[in-house]
């Protein structure tokens, strides 16, 4: 495992797991810090096609006795991802994680690029790794929700080292009490960009577009 505790805790300049997400949550808000942080994981790995942190998240962070969190395998998030319509250009997720299903989509929208071929298969077939020249992050929108506080921080990295366009909100997806949304930018046709990180003010407006019953501090 490449993202093992003491790598990511080393990373992150913390000594104790336990600190990782307020850690990682503060610098995912640091328009400095945020590029030298994915510049510093992009050092050990630059393989953007699954969850770093998948193994480091369920050992040290998940709150399975609370919030019964799991890991989604990596075949069924393949699977999952291909029942959902490729070629929408839109993708919602609730209850995302730490993203391991978005990336999943991510990376087939990334490889496919069926908005900027098309869904012509024929294309790819015929000329492979074309989406590299095609593909334009600014067509693809990803929208996913997530009510953990541990969780957020490493959803926010997934989706800005892939320079990924959307909004993840903090939220309950069933009783729709949010306590944060972030919009999630990449205004360039960079596929190997970053995105920014911007917190959404806590306006009528935001709970209108995103459904939004309530702003709270804390998840009843």
């Amino acid at each position: 495992m490449l993202f093992d505790v003491k790598t990511v805790n080393a990373l992150l300049d913390i000594d104790e797991s336990y600190k990782a997400p307020e850690r990682m949550l503060q610098l995912m808000l640091d328009n400095n810090k945020r590029v030298k942080t994915f510049k510093s994981f992009l050092q050990v790995s630059t393989k953007l096609d699954f969850d770093w942190f998948h193994e480091y998240f369920e050992d040290e962070q998940a709150e399975r006795k609370s919030k019964k969190q799991d890991f989604t395998p990596a075949g069924i998030a393949k699977l999952m991802s291909r029942l959902v319509n490729p070629n929408a250009g839109i993708y919602y997720e609730p209850a995302a994680g730490t993203g391991g299903i978005l990336i999943t989509r991510w990376n087939q929208d990334r490889i496919n690029d069926p908005i900027g071929l098309h869904g012509n298969k024929k294309i790819l077939e015929k000329n492979p790794g074309i989406s590299m020249f095609t593909y334009d992050p600014r067509r693809y929108w990803y929208q996913v929700e997530e009510m953990s506080d541990r969780a957020i921080p490493f959803l926010l990295f997934n989706m800005a080292i892939r320079g990924m366009n959307g909004v993840a909100v903090q939220c309950d997806s069933l009783s729709r009490d949010a306590k944060e949304a972030y919009f999630i930018r990449n205004d360039t046709d960079n596929w190997l960009g970053f995105s920014e990180i911007i917190k959404l003010p806590h306006t009528e407006e935001i709970q209108q577009e995103f459904d939004i019953r309530n702003w709270v501090k804390e998840f009843k």
